[in-house]
């Protein structure tokens, strides 16, 4: 009996699948190792910034409201990073902006703010590191948050006595569950939600009553945030 020989082609095709193999293995295991980093996911995760800007004295000892640099988080499901020019509004030196308003003198020279300079003279963005960075298959709304009484406290902690802003909340499914089938706690006038030092003398009488109010009945089915 003829004895059977694979094609030659047949080798070529065996190296090709386990190179193929190979690099498929390869990308799901980055993809899974960026899923699972403690440095992205986990409490305590604390990014170095191109900027050393500081919450607790911008927030909390100059009281500068959250709505100022972050001035979208009323009205679209981004909470958006502020430009260089919301910083030159301050700190922008001698310069002018392209309308010839003049930018703000404060600390002109300070070298920890060189990049908002530079920044303002070649009109390149500063590239802020994100701290609280959902998946991108998660669905989240700043707006909705907000106008239904839920503070930034809530899920960013005391921003205002932040030196270097931490995340202090897992921002897991199961903690946003949580919330959600008991929204009760974090629920307040929508007028406060930027006060972040803010204490109701009667916590639990406080929010039974915003929200009632509110009606709050948030869902909890899985398109809520899986669209």
């Amino acid at each position: 009996m003829q004895e059977f020989h694979f094609p030659s082609w047949v080798n070529k095709f065996t190296v090709l699948a386990a190179g193929t193999a190979i690099i498929i293995g390869g990308y799901l295991a980055t993809c899974l190792f960026a899923a699972i980093n403690p440095q992205i996911i986990n409490v305590g995760h604390q990014p170095k910034q191109p900027v050393p800007f500081s919450h607790k004295l911008h927030a909390g000892q100059l009281k500068m409201d959250c709505r100022y640099c972050h001035n979208t988080v009323e009205r679209a499901g981004h909470a958006a990073i502020p430009p260089s020019a919301t910083c030159g509004n301050c700190h922008g030196g001698n310069r002018t902006t392209k309308g010839a308003r003049d930018l703000g003198i404060i600390r002109p020279e300070s070298t920890l703010l060189k990049p908002i300079r530079v920044s303002l003279e070649d009109n390149d963005p500063v590239l802020w590191e994100r701290v609280h960075d959902l998946p991108d298959f998660v669905y989240f709304n700043h707006s909705v948050h907000i106008a239904r009484g839920v503070s930034c406290v809530s899920c960013h902690g005391r921003i205002d006595k932040m030196e270097i802003v931490t995340q202090v909340e897992t921002l897991s499914m199961k903690w946003c569950l949580d919330c959600h089938r008991n929204p009760v706690p974090n629920i307040r006038d929508p007028q406060l939600v930027t006060q972040l030092d803010f204490e109701p003398e009667d916590p639990e009488a406080y929010h039974k009553q915003w929200a009632s109010k509110l009606k709050i009945n948030p869902n909890i089915s899985c398109s809520t945030c899986h669209r």
